[in-house]
């Protein structure tokens, strides 16, 4: 049982998660609060395993309390934001949050469907720490400090995806890169289409080398590619593409769509990574790429939010190397610097 604090100042949005948390048997709400001050005082006097936090709130807001809670609790935080919050919103993922949840369009009419995401999202987070740990094979090639240099010498364009916890991985791992890139770097990370402006210009903040969001039919440069949020991304004759095909995996962006394109336009030369986040996306594409001669990397379960899409791809063989996320940056920075 999973005791939740929920952090709210509408009484209405309260409510609304208050009733779903009743209705699932691994969650109980334990507390509520109407703003950050009170969120506090409560988290002093309780443990919590989950925090439910919303981003605009009097007294103190949703910035200042998740600073303070990440200070004193390691229970994770998932944020509860609007259409309007978009900046802070990436804000706090850079500070930790592990997750935000778009609040429902209406509060009078709670659509099913907004309720599975959120139970989804939330268990997802929640009980990562309960799972066992994976019994697997050691992955089929894991490259030695001597093969390193033929790697960095083979690969011509790298490919990242992400789903829950991604943001905060890779806002680390691209403050790790080099001053200057010799190749393109493309990243999906599942996000609505209103966050991935404001989170590739947040990345952007943390690197020496140009973050944009990707526009369709751009030439491929030497720099990095965030996909846009609602569209799908892949890679032919030297450009991007975009589309909005059907979601795939539940998802638009998938990452299945960037890996399979980018193993048909890099062949050997590719390098591909999958991070924290759940469900499967990326695991057809890395098999495409392995069968292509690409590399294949996956974060460890220690270091990932969720470990539903790494363990997948590994589960399923089609991964050459298994790393924390520091490792992960260390190993992609020597390999596009």
């Amino acid at each position: 049982m999973m005791d939740v604090l929920v952090v709210d100042d509408s009484i209405f949005m309260r409510k609304i998660v208050t009733d779903i948390l009743a209705t699932q048997a691994d969650f109980r709400l334990t507390a509520t609060a109407r703003n950050g001050k009170q969120a506090l005082e409560l988290d002093a006097q309780a443990k919590f395993d989950l925090i439910l936090l919303d981003v605009v709130m009097p007294v103190l807001g949703g910035l200042e309390t998740l600073g303070e809670l990440k200070k004193r609790t390691a229970a994770p935080v998932i944020m509860l934001t609007g259409e309007t919050n978009q900046k802070t919103v990436v804000e706090a993922l850079a500070l930790g949050a592990v997750d935000f949840i778009e609040k429902p369009t209406s509060l009078m009419t709670v659509k099913e469907e907004w309720i599975n995401n959120f139970c989804a999202r939330i268990r997802a987070v929640s009980t990562h720490h309960e799972q066992p740990h994976i019994q697997r094979k050691t992955p089929a090639a894991v490259v030695t400090a001597s093969q390193l240099p033929n790697l960095q010498k083979k690969t011509k364009a790298v490919v990242i995806g992400a789903s829950t916890g991604g943001p905060g991985a890779l806002l680390n791992l691209i403050a790790m890169l080099p001053d200057e890139l010799k190749m393109p770097l493309f990243i999906v990370q599942h996000m609505p289409k209103e966050f991935t402006a404001s989170f590739a210009a947040r990345l952007n903040q943390e690197t020496q080398v140009t973050v944009v969001e990707a526009r369709d039919g751009e030439k491929i440069e030497a720099q990095v590619y965030l996909c846009p949020g609602n569209q799908h991304m892949t890679l032919a004759a030297g450009c991007i593409k975009l589309d909005q095909r059907p979601k795939l995996h539940g998802t638009r962006p998938a990452v299945d769509y960037l890996f399979n394109s980018a193993a048909a336009a890099y062949g050997p030369a590719l390098t591909a990574i999958i991070l924290t986040g759940m469900g499967k996306d990326g695991t057809a594409g890395m098999k495409t790429i392995k069968q292509a001669g690409g590399y294949t990397i996956a974060q460890d379960e220690a270091s990932s939010v969720v470990f539903g899409m790494p363990r997948s791809a590994i589960e399923n063989e089609v991964v050459d190397e298994v790393l924390s996320l520091e490792m992960i940056g260390r190993k992609l920075r020597r390999i596009v610097g």
